[in-house]
């Protein structure tokens, strides 16, 4: 089983060539779309896609966005038996501005960075074989408590992984992030978000700051693939992404994440492993919304056997 510890909100997308608002003017847009959000739900379901017994944990209010939330967890096949309702709360939302390219998010917090450590029960941590968190930067309740909960759950013989997200309050916290790659099998950010951690120009200037005690690190590159580094090598593979024509980039990254999981779990390393996450964020990004397509392996499989690379 494996436990993805996280956030949960809902996704309001709107999509076209030209989404960008400006003051005293109205825009037609494409498309617009409600979605089921949040980096950790997406990699959620993206794994339920791909064969795997997923149970989440998170905190939704007690809405109507809350209700949509639980309703479409469910309906990819991912367990919400340790969601709690919080009737103090409302359900988060994101905003996202999407174009073929690239998008912009505004998010309102709400419930979002409400889960804790009360949330997490002991008897489910002690039955994972991993336990993955995403957003590490909108998890307040959790930021402290992290590295302890993947020490407890690497003892019982789990693997554990992260994605940090964004960080909009540009503080990115990298003593903490630094401390608990330690404890971490598979580290997942974005370029972006690696660089900013580190606060350094390029990929080649990070690899010799990062502990020599790392596991696994894939960064990845959007339109231009994954990056791959483990251990204290400071040799580094890198993957072409795949030739293809986005329709929305929501959840490419999170899907790419369950990729590296599904695959590290399953067996492949180095180039397989890559492409297999690679494969998966793309097929993530030829429907609406993170959710809108869900892959199963053999989906993946075709897709990699179809589709060349930049």
């Amino acid at each position: 089983m494996i436990v993805v510890i996280g956030e949960l909100n809902v996704d309001l997308i709107v999509s076209g060539t030209d989404v960008m608002p400006e003051w005293n003017r109205e825009k037609l847009v494409d498309s617009f779309a409600l979605a089921l959000g949040s980096s950790s739900a997406i990699t959620a379901c993206a794994l339920a896609g791909l064969g795997c017994e997923v149970q989440m944990v998170s905190v939704v209010g007690a809405d109507q966005f809350g209700d949509y939330c639980l309703e479409q967890l469910r309906s990819k096949g991912v367990q919400t038996d340790y969601i709690t309702r919080n009737p103090n709360l409302q359900t988060g939302v994101t905003l996202s501005l999407s174009t073929p390219k690239d998008r912009g998010l505004l998010t309102y917090m709400g419930s979002i960075n409400a889960v804790a450590p009360e949330h997490l029960p002991a008897e489910l941590l002690a039955q994972a074989r991993h336990v993955h968190f995403g957003s590490f930067y909108l998890q307040d309740g959790m930021r402290e408590h992290w590295s302890g909960v993947f020490q407890a759950v690497r003892q019982h013989g789990a693997t554990t992984s992260f994605d940090t997200g964004w960080d909009v309050r540009n503080q990115w916290h990298r003593e903490q992030i630094h401390a608990l790659i330690a404890d971490t099998d598979l580290f997942i950010p974005s370029e972006d978000e690696l660089l900013h951690i580190y606060n350094v120009d390029s990929l080649e200037q990070v690899w010799g700051l990062l502990p020599d005690n790392r596991l696994g690190v894939a960064v990845k590159r959007g339109a231009r693939g994954a990056v791959w580094s483990s251990g204290p090598s400071k040799e580094l593979l890198a993957v072409n992404a795949f030739d293809i024509v986005p329709i929305d980039t929501t959840g490419a990254g999170d899907s790419f994440n369950a990729g590296i999981i599904y695959g590290y779990m399953a067996g492949m390393r180095d180039a397989e492993l890559l492409q297999f996450a690679n494969a998966c964020g793309a097929l993530a990004t030829l429907a609406i919304g993170g959710v809108g397509r869900v892959s199963s392996v053999q989906d993946v499989e075709l897709f990699r056997s179809t589709h060349a690379l930049r």
